[in-house]
């Protein structure tokens, strides 16, 4: 199936934000946690906002297949050896610990996988409005909550030092020691994948992430920050590739424009 890029953005930005308006609902509110097999946690929210995502993108790309976080978890995804050309990424609800900890830092991931890369991306988080989208072909943007949507451009390195963004609860001394001998102006802890985000509109510069993440973590921003005409590479300069078995990634780290 051949996707037009240039209207399946504003589509999966639409479905973005359906999911987001149920996921504040669910925030507003009293709600339960539960741990999934690998005792990272797991909320309404996650469940709900996951639904209406697929259900939406079963409508927009019929025939195309989704792996979402929840699904896999629940071992609803039967993954071939050989993954599909095109495939859908769905995080939704990526920084499940800082919604429960309500700390705002969390987002909505929605990518396209297109022979093994990141081909499409949208993150949004729910608490601002704020969207970051891109893809091959497309460029990238920043979308605010009322619809105002600007090109943004990932910088070069910038001569004053380094932004650098880290997890807020999975950062590691690894990733502290990474920065070791680079001219670091500033280090800021930032949940989800709204890291990939700052990069790409140019107020970041530096993501290492040395410790486990799975697809669904990294293939909106990927593709967006790429678009933006920054870089992710695995330790050894050679990129992520998706649709593996398992979904896990490398060690991995996204740049800017340098």
């Amino acid at each position: 199936m051949s996707l037009d890029f240039a209207r399946l953005r504003p589509a999966l930005i639409a479905l973005a934000r359906d999911a987001s308006v149920e996921i504040l609902r669910i925030y507003a509110q009293d709600f339960g946690v539960r741990a999934k097999a690998d005792r990272t946690p797991v909320t309404e929210a996650d469940e709900r906002a996951e639904a209406i995502i697929l259900a939406g993108l079963s409508k927009l790309a019929p025939g195309v297949p989704a792996v979402a976080e929840e699904a896999v978890a629940r071992g609803d995804v039967t993954w071939p050896a050989t993954a599909p050309r095109e495939f859908f990424l769905v995080d939704p609800l990526d920084g499940t610990r800082e919604f429960v900890e309500r700390s705002d830092n969390f987002a909505v991931n929605i990518g396209l996988v297109v022979e093994g890369r990141p081909a499409l991306g949208v993150v949004l988080h729910p608490v601002s409005g704020v969207v970051w989208s891109g893809g091959t072909g497309l460029g990238a943007f920043r979308t605010e909550k009322d619809g105002t949507e600007k090109p943004i451009r990932a910088r070069a390195k910038p001569a004053d030092g380094l932004v650098v963004v880290t997890s807020k609860s999975h950062s590691s001394g690894a990733e502290s020691a990474y920065c070791d001998g680079m001219a670091v102006k500033e280090h800021r802890k930032v949940g989800s994948a709204a890291k990939f985000g700052l990069v790409a509109e140019g107020t970041a510069d530096l993501y290492p992430r040395l410790g486990p993440t799975s697809e669904w973590d990294t293939g909106a921003g990927e593709a967006l920050l790429v678009a933006a005409g920054g870089h992710v590479e695995k330790l050894d300069g050679t990129p992520l590739i998706y649709g593996k078995l398992g979904f896990r990634n490398p060690d991995f780290v996204a740049r800017g424009a340098w």
